[in-house]
């Protein structure tokens, strides 16, 4: 289904959208398998491939790093264009929609020269390493270290990340590491680059409900990091850490593109089962309405963004809204499969059943939605901090 663009286009942005449309109708390959199988990895690494060739794997970045110098609207336009014509998901997702915003913003001229080119193709696949056993969602209370080796020119570091996306099949990895155990919470953190293969590093698989392992335990023992590894200042990564979460939450990861394909194969869905289930016809309306309201308000985000503003503490009011309608819709989706929804594989009902097991998550990565009701509340509300002790 075709979604007109809720504001005025110029020739120039609706010649663009065109332009992806075709190119994507002619090169979007079937449905890919499981890139979180080496199968399915190396499939989706091809299709990274493909579309860097064709300039369509970083629309928003400058020429120079292989992207087209899209503007904002440009690219929520070929996210919907994308996601409309039914392309996979991207295992290059965390590497350009996480961590490059934050090379560009923080990097050095040659952390950018070394580590972006290759994130365009899939040569260089990123894993997230945020969350911690002891700390969950609480970025502040992480207890991996790092400590200085002057001799070597670098950092050591030493502990253990959990739930760690695509960590399984990625090349390289970035998080924070406490590097002044004396700071407080916030303080006292730095951010680091860090090659998964590296002497000390250890991955260790998770396998899913699906029983695919897209996330890992990774434990680091003494891991020498040099000081060209450190991305943003020594102490700085709280700062550079929010500018990740607060893209991973608000537009980068979660464009309404997805959410409008979605609502848009439920109504199809409905065309072809909702006769028996008449009592499910208000909440597929109600999806196809919040992934439009999604979408009105991402637009408003984006013209709000490019007057000057920034996503703050709105991000969390994104993430809140598209990872409940995630579970809702595809929820109402297996409903209206019936006793199909049992069924996993190539077929559409397989692909339900596989999307809905992904949408399990989204109430939990990028900082689960408890973090970000208690963010809502204090910073957009301005109500009382509340009670964070453990059970309380």
């Amino acid at each position: 289904m075709t979604h007109p663009a809720p504001v005025e286009l110029t020739e120039a942005e609706e010649a663009f959208r065109v332009e992806a449309r075709a190119w994507l109708a002619e090169h979007r390959p079937g449905r890919l398998p499981s890139m979180d199988t080496p199968d399915g990895a190396a499939a989706h690494r091809a299709w990274e491939r493909t579309l860097a060739e064709a300039r369509w794997s970083v629309v928003a970045w400058p020429e120079e790093y292989g992207g087209r110098d899209a503007s904002l609207t440009e690219w929520v336009l070929f996210e919907e264009e994308y996601y409309r014509s039914g392309a996979p998901t991207r295992i290059a997702q965390n590497g350009i929609t996480l961590l490059s915003p934050l090379l560009f913003s923080h990097g050095t001229p040659e952390q950018q020269a070394r580590y972006l080119p290759p994130m365009t193709d899939g040569t260089e696949v990123w894993a997230q390493a945020w969350s911690e056993p002891e700390a969950g969602s609480d970025l502040a209370g992480i207890r991996s270290r790092a400590e200085r080796d002057d001799e070597r020119g670098g950092w050591v570091l030493t502990g253990q990340k959990t739930w760690s996306s695509r960590a399984p099949f990625a090349d390289r990895g970035f998080g924070l590491f406490r590097s002044d155990p004396d700071a407080e919470r916030h303080r006292g953190l730095t951010y680091f680059l860090f090659p998964l293969d590296a002497e000390g590093v250890t991955v260790r698989p998770i396998a899913q409900l699906d029983g695919d392992s897209g996330f890992a335990e990774i434990f680091f023992t003494d891991v020498f990091v040099p000081d060209s590894d450190v991305l943003g200042g020594v102490g700085d990564g709280w700062r550079v850490a929010m500018s990740t979460a607060g893209n991973e939450r608000g537009l980068s990861l979660r464009a309404p593109g997805r959410f409008l394909a979605a609502a848009d194969r439920l109504l199809g869905l409905w065309g072809e089962r909702g006769a028996d289930a008449p009592h499910l016809r208000d909440r597929v309306v109600d999806a196809w309405i919040g992934a439009q309201a999604y979408r009105l308000y991402t637009w408003a985000t984006v013209d709000r963004l490019q007057d000057g503003g920034d996503l703050g503490a709105d991000g969390s009011v994104n993430k809140l809204f598209w990872s409940e309608l995630d579970v809702d819709l595809h929820e109402t989706a297996l409903e209206l499969l019936g006793p199909d929804q049992e069924l996993r594989g190539d077929g559409a009902s397989g692909a339900w059943a596989d999307d809905y097991l992904f949408s399990l998550g989204g109430p939990i990565y990028a900082g689960t939605n408890q973090i970000q009701r208690n963010i809502v509340a204090e910073r957009l509300l301005g109500l009382p901090r509340g009670d964070r002790r453990a059970g309380a």
